[in-house]
Formats: C-alpha cells, structure tokens, sequence
C-alpha cells in the first residue's frame, strides 16, 4: 500500500470540506478561499469527523500512483486554505531591479525595455526591496508556475550568476576565457 496514499488528513478548526462521491469533486473552503480538485473515479475520498481518509479500488499501478497524488494533492489544498504558500525570488544584476505598478510587476532586467507581468488570480505579488520578489498564493501549484514563469523572463547565467534565482538556489558557476 502506498505510504503516502494511506496517511490521514488532518483538518484543522476554521476548515470545510466537501466531498460530492457521485462526481468526484473535493472542496476545501477556509479562510484564505476556497480550492476544489476533481479526482479520478478510482480513488474513494471518506471523511469522518476532522479526518480525510484517501484509498483505491485495487491495486493496480495506475491506481497505486493516483493514490499517492490524490491525497498529497487534497492536503496541499488544506494546508493552502490556512496557511498559503509562499516563493521567494532574488535578482541579482548591476540595473536589475524590481518595482510594483498596481498590481504587477515591473521588472528591469537589461533588455531595452521593461518586462511587465500582470499578477494571475489568486496571485500577490510582494516587492520588500528592488532585489526581492516573493510570490503568495493558496494555490501551491499556481504558485510554482508564476515562480518560475517570472525566472524565466532572465534565468540566472552561468559565468556571473546575473539574472532571477529562486532564495537558496545554488547558481552552478563556469570560470571564463583563460589567457594565454
């Protein structure tokens, strides 16, 4: 049985979830928002009192990997709704900066122009200083995509390390032309 997949849900106070077995739709409503996941028919979710309980029909291989993602799947939801997920970006760059216009983000990264990434819903976009952005969100999948939506836009090179790494990436280094 799958390690993972047999390990309880806690829920904690301030949480609902709502389990609809006819369509195989989990809802999670807590004080951060509401998150659903719509899981595949071979997966039975139960909840008894504050508990979530995930198992499968039979013990194929396909049905032992969805047991396994089902559940970590609907306790990332859980943990979404009271607590949100967080990413941290650092820019690193002579003139690279970061600065917030509304909502977005204004990112100045050596191009000619400006590199402006409106925020996705369910998205916040924090700026403490010009070389920090980090990333809120309850969605923790949402979350990771704009993460690395945004490092995209200048991923850190290899011979100055200049661009957006994630906060404790280790940037792989090359040494440069050697002289004759």
């Amino acid at each position: 049985m799958s390690r993972i997949g047999r390990q309880p849900i806690n829920v904690p106070a301030g949480v609902s979830v709502s389990i609809d077995a006819a369509n195989c739709v989990v809802s999670v409503k807590g004080p951060k928002g509401t998150l659903t996941y719509n899981y595949h028919n071979k997966i039975t979710v139960a909840q008894e009192g504050n508990v979530i309980n995930v198992t499968r029909s039979s013990d194929d291989k396909a049905d032992r990997a969805l047991h396994g993602l089902t559940r970590t799947l609907i306790n990332n939801m859980v943990v979404g709704v009271t607590e949100g997920y967080s990413k941290k970006l650092v820019v690193t760059g002579v003139g690279y900066r970061v600065a917030m216009q509304g909502k977005a983000l204004n990112l100045t990264l050596g191009y000619s122009h400006p590199v402006i990434i409106d925020a996705p819903e369910g998205i916040l976009f924090e700026t403490p200083d010009a070389n920090t952005i980090i990333i809120k969100g309850i969605d923790k999948q949402v979350v990771g995509e704009t993460a690395a939506f945004v490092r995209s836009k200048r991923a850190p090179e290899p011979y100055k390390g200049k661009g957006i790494a994630y906060a404790g990436e280790k940037i792989r280094r090359k040494s440069g032309k050697t002289g004759k």
